[in-house]
């Protein structure tokens, strides 16, 4: 019998659990999805049901093999990426959350990250972590749940207790087998995004650890993102597959983007928007508002990204659709846009959960500015898309700043990916803006694709990166077109229009 070349990744996103069977040259064979509840108790506040993650999970990757034709013995290895902050403690024995997962873009943690500034442990955590103290990241989510959930800490102190990322839980829930035993492990880029680990050792910090009162009992072992994890439970899926690659999404996608070099930038547009910049095995911290984290390590060698993070990106659309029900489906949103000229003179910065970088401001609330009596639903529209390109605008100015102050180059293409992305108007927007290529690649899948290639290479489905980049292919390149004092006067605007989402 041959030997099996397909591979299985589990995309495990904010508002959808995806699965997606590639073959060996990175084509896409079948997928399938399923969204699930959003669940919000109080403004600020976002969480999941961790067990629905895992059902729709499930539910998706049966359904994409059953649409391929494919059995277990067909598939080489499954790797798996997911949203990255989303925060889950659950029960070692009983394998029950503790809490429903508290997700990335919640902010009921901005007090603590307050409180530990004021100790003045800013400075510690940023030379550790390369992150910033922000409610973003998972750390003060679990110290949350530690101190709020009656019990948990006891529990946790006394090792009955897990905690995990998204890619944990799920790694947990594929791995338990009939005794109850299941791989508790985390990869190198979704444990840089804790608080808790310094990016420099690649170890947890216990200095920071004790900042955050969080015992060691609980934490996942962490390995490399291309790395043998071990084997789903036979029940799952009628036979044991191996589990080859973890990488949170955004790491995930800058590896399947073939981005595997310093210089190179891709930006995913989903839920939020996320560029990142490999750095090669520079650990260079930001001095314009970006953080540091692990990019996806094939190996033990250390690998580096700068990164920024918008969070509300591709969500603006969705706001559109259900909030303001000003369109019936996100689909229609281009052409509502493109029913006017531009935006009218409004400007749409959606702050709903506070503003990432650059800025960093957690209380920062969505404003539309420059409203007039001809402005119209279709302004609204055109200024919201172009707020998801005038946002990355900012995070792509400050990452060749920190390029040219290491003594490197700007960037010279952003490689672009995620839902959003096949909009052709936001694309050609986002390339004025930018002032270089905006490079949309044939598969636009990259953060699962990411993960596929992390799980091929540690099954010897790939020889290495060079196989890899081969593989990468342009679909449509979007070239600037608009006058550079032009794109200097909408800057102006829009960094006005930021001015007023933190206007007290």
């Amino acid at each position: 019998m041959a030997a099996p070349t397909h591979l299985l990744a589990l995309d495990q996103g904010t508002s959808s659990s995806r699965s997606i069977v590639f073959d060996r040259g990175g084509r896409i064979v079948a997928m399938a999805q399923r969204e699930f509840k959003q669940i919000y108790p109080q403004p600020g506040w976002v969480e999941h049901d961790p067990l629905e993650l895992w059902a729709t999970q499930l539910a998706t990757a049966r359904e994409a093999m059953a649409s391929a034709g494919l059995a277990a013995r067909d598939i080489a290895a499954i790797g798996i990426t997911n949203q990255r902050e989303t925060t889950v403690v659950w029960n070692r024995r009983t394998g029950e959350p503790l809490h429903n997962a508290i997700v990335w873009q919640d902010r009921r943690t901005t007090a603590t990250c307050a409180a530990l500034r004021e100790r003045g442990l800013e400075d510690l955590f940023r030379q550790r972590t390369g992150l910033l103290l922000d409610p973003y990241f998972s750390g003060t989510k679990l110290k949350w749940i530690l101190d709020q959930v009656p019990g948990a800490r006891a529990a946790a102190e006394r090792g009955e207790l897990a905690f995990g990322t998204v890619d944990s839980w799920l790694l947990w829930q594929l791995t338990r087998d009939q005794t109850g035993a299941a791989v508790h492990a985390t990869d190198i880029s979704n444990a840089s995004r804790t608080l808790m680990l310094n990016v420099h050792t690649g170890q947890w910090d216990d200095d920071l650890l004790q900042a955050l009162e969080v015992p060691r009992e609980v934490l996942p072992s962490v390995c490399p993102s291309s790395h043998r994890y071990g084997h789903t439970s036979a029940a799952l899926f009628g036979a044991p597959i191996a589990i080859g690659g973890v990488a949170g999404d955004q790491q995930s996608a800058l590896f399947g983007q073939a981005c595997f070099r310093a210089g190179l930038a891709k930006n995913t547009y989903g839920t939020g928007c996320f560029m990142l910049m490999h750095t090669g095995s520079a650990c260079q911290l930001s001095a314009h508002g970006l953080v540091t984290t692990r990019a996806a390590q094939p190996a033990a060698a250390a690998q580096f990204a700068l990164e920024g993070s918008v969070f509300i990106g591709g969500a603006v659309v969705q706001w559109l659709r259900d909030g303001l029900h000003a369109i019936d489906k996100s689909a229609a949103v281009q052409a509502l846009a493109e029913s006017v000229p531009d935006s009218g003179g409004v400007m749409f910065v959606p702050a709903f959960t506070g503003l990432g970088a650059p800025y960093w401001q957690p209380e920062a609330r969505g404003a539309i500015v420059g409203l007039s009596r001809g402005s119209t639903v279709a302004h609204i529209a055109r200024a919201a898309l172009e707020s998801i390109a005038f946002q990355s605008a900012t995070l792509l100015q400050a990452m060749s700043r920190d390029a040219v102050a290491a003594g490197g180059v700007p960037v010279a293409e952003l490689r672009v990916d995620g839902g959003a992305c096949v909009n052709d108007l936001l694309m050609q927007f986002q390339a004025d803006l930018l002032g270089v290529p905006v490079v949309r690649p044939r598969v636009i899948e990259t953060t699962a694709l990411g993960a596929a290639y992390l799980a091929g290479l540690s099954s010897g489905i790939y020889g290495g990166l060079e196989e890899l980049s081969a593989l990468w292919q342009v679909e449509r390149r979007f070239e600037p077109r608009m006058p550079r004092d032009r794109v200097a006067e909408l800057m102006g605007h829009w960094e006005h229009a930021v001015r007023q989402t933190m206007a007290s």
